[in-house]
C-alpha cells in the first residue's frame, strides 16, 4: 500500500523567521519532485515529513498518523543531504548495524544492497566509495524495513550526469514497486524525471502538476523558464 501524506495549515518558524507559512499539500504515489532554489524551504519540508522538525502549528500526517510517531519509523525512509553511513564500516556492516537498530532481519540487508546495485561493493568501507556509491549506500539504509514512503533530500547533488540518471532510474523502479518517492532538488533539468512536480519559492508551492502541465500553463519550453515566469507573475518574495 502506498503511503499518503496530508499537510494542513503547516507553519514552521526557524531563527525567528517563518520558513513555511500555512502550507497545504497532499502527496501520494509515484515520484513527486520538489524543486526550488537553495534556501526556499525544501529541507525544512523534508524534515517535517520525517518528524524531526519542530512545527509552530498545523498538522503533518502519513496515513492519518502524525509524522514522527513510532508506528511510522519502519514505514518511512529518510535520506538527508549528508551521507548517513559510517566511513570506517563496510557497506554490509553499515546496513547490518542499522538493521539491528530497526529490528529487521539479515535478509533485508541483502535485499537493500541488491536494490541499489552495490553487491560488488558490499565489503568495501564506505569511506572509499565514490560520491554516487555513498549516496546509494545511504539509500540502502533508508530501504531497510521495506518503507512505503521515501523522503530524499537532494540525493543527486554534486553527482555526475550518469550517476544522476542511474539514481533517478532507481527511484522510478521503487515507485513502480509501490513506494511513494518524494525527492527534492535545486537542479531544474531534473524536473522531467518526476511524475508530479512541485515548484517551491520562499516557503510556498507556486506550481503543482506534471512537468508538461506546468510548461503548458506558463507557455514555456522548460521548467527553469516556467519557474521564472511564475516568479515574475507573483509579488516579490524573500527566499527562505
Amino acid at each position: 500500500m502506498t503511503a499518503a501524506v496530508e499537510i494542513r495549515d503547516l507553519v514552521v518558524v526557524r531563527g525567528g523567521r517563518t520558513v513555511l507559512d500555512r502550507l497545504e499539500l497532499t502527496i501520494g504515489g509515484g515520484v513527486t519532485g520538489l524543486l526550488g532554489p537553495s534556501g526556499s524551504g525544501k529541507t525544512t519540508l523534508m524534515r517535517t515529513l520525517a518528524g524531526v522538525q519542530k512545527v509552530a502549528s498545523g498538522t503533518v500526517e502519513i496515513d492519518g498518523v502524525p509524522a514522527g510517531s513510532a508506528p511510522l519509523r519502519r514505514r518511512l525512509g529518510y535520506v538527508t543531504q549528508a551521507a548517513s553511513v559510517y566511513d570506517d564500516l563496510t557497506v554490509v556492516e553499515n546496513l547490518t548495524f542499522f538493521a539491528r537498530v530497526l529490528g529487521v532481519d539479515r535478509a533485508a540487508v541483502d535485499t537493500a544492497i541488491a536494490a541499489v546495485d552495490l553487491d560488488s561493493r558490499r565489503d568495501q568501507t564506505a569511506g572509499r566509495l565514490s560520491g554516487g556509491q555513498r549516496s546509494r549506500a545511504s539509500l540502502a539504509v533508508a530501504l531497510l524495513g521495506d518503507p512505503e514512503l521515501l523522503v530524499l533530500d537532494e540525493p543527486t547533488v554534486g553527482l555526475d550526469p550518469v550517476l544522476r540518471r542511474d539514481l533517478w532510474g532507481l527511484f522510478h523502479r521503487l515507485a513502480d514497486s509501490g513506494v511513494a518517492v518524494f525527492v527534492s532538488s535545486h537542479v531544474m533539468d531534473e524536473a522531467d524525471r518526476c511524475d508530479r512536480l512541485l515548484l517551491m519559492r520562499a516557503g510556498a508551492i507556486i506550481a503543482d502538476g506534471s512537468p508538461d502541465e506546468i510548461r503548458a500553463r506558463t507557455g514555456t519550453r522548460d521548467i527553469e523558464a516556467a519557474f521564472l515566469a511564475l516568479v515574475d507573475a507573483a509579488e516579490p518574495g524573500e527566499d527562505r
